[in-house]
């Protein structure tokens, strides 16, 4: 294997890498959703009534719509994202089909703002284009992998699962507690849930941990304070 080769594994598995982590945090954050979201509509019945039944259909409602919603909205926003690094990596190939020249100067231009002299940046920009002047392109201008697009149906089905997955920890809870605890049941277990998502997504962004798990918490106890509250308002209201 020569050096180049070695360089081009070595990059090629760094960006596996991120991509992978990025689809860690992405699934983290939906469970995040998820437990917020279902929380607060759980929490929100209990206030106005300790029928279990009426919980239990509120909250898979809540799991099931929600869930629904993320896997449809990923599944626009992906293809979408998708669509577009497709025309532009369209447009790139016109324009190399069309003014070659200009564009081996914009690919020099790339590689001598990134430290390189003009001498071995020129030399360099030929080589890319000797190889593959396209995936040079994507990748240098467009930041993009040639073959390499998101699935939309694999982000749809990863948020769909991932705000299920948490959605079931506070539906469970309230199911599973008795009628006198299962407020603070479920506010122990969304606070420690939350307390591990927001942990770990602040790992992954290789932000401070302390922070963030503490405002992930915070955040979700207090949509569960206000659907509480309201649960509480209108059940006393409406339900006697």
């Amino acid at each position: 294997m020569t050096q180049q080769q070695a360089q081009k594994r070595v990059a090629a598995q760094h960006e596996d890498l991120a991509d992978k982590l990025n689809w860690l945090r992405a699934g983290v954050l939906g469970a995040n959703d998820g437990i917020v979201s279902t929380a607060g509509l759980v929490l929100g019945v209990v206030g106005a009534t300790d029928n279990h039944t009426a919980i239990l259909v509120a909250g898979v409602a809540g799991l099931v719509s929600g869930a629904l919603s993320m896997a449809a909205g990923e599944y626009v926003s992906v293809s979408t994202q998708r669509d577009t690094e497709r025309a532009a990596v369209k447009h790139e190939a016109a324009e190399l089909h069309q003014k070659p020249s200009a564009e081996l100067t914009e690919l020099t231009d790339i590689l001598e703002a990134k430290g390189l002299n003009r001498g071995i940046a020129f030399e360099a920009a030929r080589e890319l284009t000797r190889q593959n002047a396209l995936a040079a392109h994507a990748e240098m201008e467009l930041g993009i992998r040639l073959g390499s697009y998101t699935n939309p149906w694999q982000a749809a089905i990863a948020s769909a699962i991932s705000f299920s997955l948490g959605a079931l920890v506070p539906l469970l809870s309230v199911l599973m507690a008795t009628a006198q605890n299962a407020l603070w049941v479920t506010v122990l277990a969304v606070a420690i849930a939350l307390s591990i998502t927001g942990y770990t997504s602040a790992k992954l962004g290789h932000a401070p941990t302390r922070p963030a798990t503490w405002r992930n918490v915070a955040g979700g106890l207090l949509a569960m304070l206000v659907t509480y509250g309201i649960g509480r308002l209108i059940g006393s209201q409406f339900l006697g």
